[in-house]
């Protein structure tokens, strides 16, 4: 799960796996699986290095648990 900005400011949770495509003008467009679309103030390089950095926390909390 990634924390975003949505442009009216207010903050938004998105699982990482549902992004299916991230389209940045000014602001970025995310679509989802789910066909749903969110636009957001990051950009597209901030949103991959959440999502970055998300999966590894995810790794190194898994190889943990062995």
């Amino acid at each position: 799960m990634i924390t975003l900005t949505k442009i009216d400011g207010s903050k938004i949770t998105v699982n990482s796996d549902e992004i299916e495509t991230v389209e940045t003008h000014h602001d970025s467009l995310i679509s989802l699986k789910s066909g749903k679309k969110i636009i957001v103030k990051e950009n597209y390089e901030e949103i991959i290095n959440l999502v970055i950095q998300f999966r590894k926390k995810c790794y190194v909390s898994d190889s943990f648990q062995d």
